[in-house]
């Protein structure tokens, strides 16, 4: 009769137990219920980037004296810069220039460390390719700037992720010409100048 009292208390402490930690979920559940949505429409609408973002890197290949400095400081030695030594000038022609963005880990210290500024980090970081093979940029594809978010007229730019207002649960119940919390970027253009 002993044995059967002490495996019905552990029954119980052990029921008690789960519902203590059910009611534990259940309150982070119900808490994170009553907070204000906060989401971006990622095709429609996009964040801007921070000031010092490291994406993409930009490649000027006429400012490029061949030195190999930013394969010298990059901690895999990533950029392959392909040169030859010109006889009749005696300086290096730069052939080719290229990084494989698949690799890369955007520290920065090629574009920190270019002594002619022919490098220099992007706000672009949709680099979402198909094959590996097609994140091995050459120097022409370096050269294309990317296309600003500010300027693309599909999307709407993002300063910082925007709560809804007091009040609105349902971020598709506001109305299109509602305030937000945070500027749109025209917004802040506008008050710079």
């Amino acid at each position: 009769m002993l044995k059967f009292l002490k495996q019905v208390a552990n029954y119980t402490k052990e029921a008690v137990e789960a519902g203590r930690y059910i009611g534990q979920g259940l309150s982070v559940t119900f808490d994170h219920m009553r907070r204000r949505p906060v989401t971006v429409q990622y095709p429609y609408e996009k964040l801007i980037p921070s000031e010092r973002f490291r994406g993409r890197i930009h490649y000027e290949f006429d400012k490029c004296i061949a030195c190999e400095v930013c394969v010298r400081v990059c901690p895999i030695n990533l950029p392959v810069v392909d040169w030859e030594f010109d006889k009749t000038s005696k300086k290096k022609k730069l052939k080719h220039y290229s990084i494989d963005f698949g690799v890369c880990i955007f520290c920065g210290n090629c574009v920190e460390y270019c002594p002619t500024n022919c490098l220099s980090m992007t706000e672009d970081y949709e680099l979402a390719a198909y094959g590996r093979h097609e994140l091995n940029y050459d120097s022409v594809a370096l050269g294309r700037l990317p296309y600003k978010v500010t300027n693309d007229p599909m999307v709407t730019p993002l300063r910082e992720l925007a709560y809804l207002p007091e009040g609105v649960m349902d971020p598709h119940d506001l109305p299109s010409d509602a305030p937000r919390a945070g500027n749109h970027p025209e917004n802040l253009v506008k008050h710079e100048k």
